[in-house]
């Protein structure tokens, strides 16, 4: 499965904010935002004002970074919510949600989505009692999420659990149940339940040119 293997702080650094790929070095003075705070690139290169089309871009990479998807996985994401009933940028963000490893880090089983990636990739994780070792997979209302028990004594995935109960909230589209290492999707994400600042209209503007 292709997956982006450059620097991770790199793409926080050109977006100018921090995307949470590194789970909790992001929090800390060792961001890379923090300690340079410019994009990547010789000076001369960087441009100090986009064009309309150079604004939706960069939202567009903002939000598929955030996710860690290529450009193929986004774009097929962005086709099935142009089929869906109802907004397409709505729909958009509500399938990314719906994903496996963003669910598993919703849950707070993982510190960043690339590390949630590794444990379903790895067959760490369970649905409905079945090992799912796909990322992508998208849940449905009523599924139950849990951690092998082989798995649930983990260094990481505990040091994940007392990250995640520190700093985060779990979204009330999901229940989580720290102690069992387990959690339950009670309904499917709307719009108002993702507080990141992402402007989808932008995505859905440069995808209709």
């Amino acid at each position: 499965m292709a997956k982006y293997t450059g620097p991770s702080c790199k793409l926080c650094r050109r977006e100018m904010v921090p995307l949470m790929l590194k789970g909790q070095r992001c929090l800390t003075d060792k961001c890379a935002i923090k300690k340079r705070k410019f994009p990547p690139g010789p000076p001369k290169k960087r441009r100090t004002k986009l064009s309309d089309y150079g604004v939706q871009l960069r939202e567009k990479q903002r939000i598929k970074r955030t996710y860690g998807l290529l450009e193929g996985q986004f774009k097929r994401s962005f086709v099935d919510a142009t089929r869906m009933k109802g907004v397409t940028g709505s729909n958009m963000l509500s399938l990314l949600e719906r994903r496996l490893d963003n669910v598993v880090f919703r849950m707070g089983f993982a510190s960043s989505r690339m590390q949630s990636r590794q444990f379903v990739q790895h067959s760490h994780i369970l649905v409905d009692g079945g090992i799912v070792n796909i990322p992508s997979f998208r849940v449905k209302e009523g599924m139950v999420i849990q951690v092998r028990d082989s798995f649930k004594e983990n260094v990481m995935l505990e040091d994940s659990v007392k990250l995640s109960k520190a700093v985060s909230s779990v979204p009330s589209w999901i229940e989580v149940d720290h102690e069992n290492k387990s959690g339950k999707v009670v309904r499917l994400p709307e719009r108002t339940d993702i507080t990141d600042s992402f402007n989808e209209q932008l995505v859905v503007e440069l995808y209709s040119k």
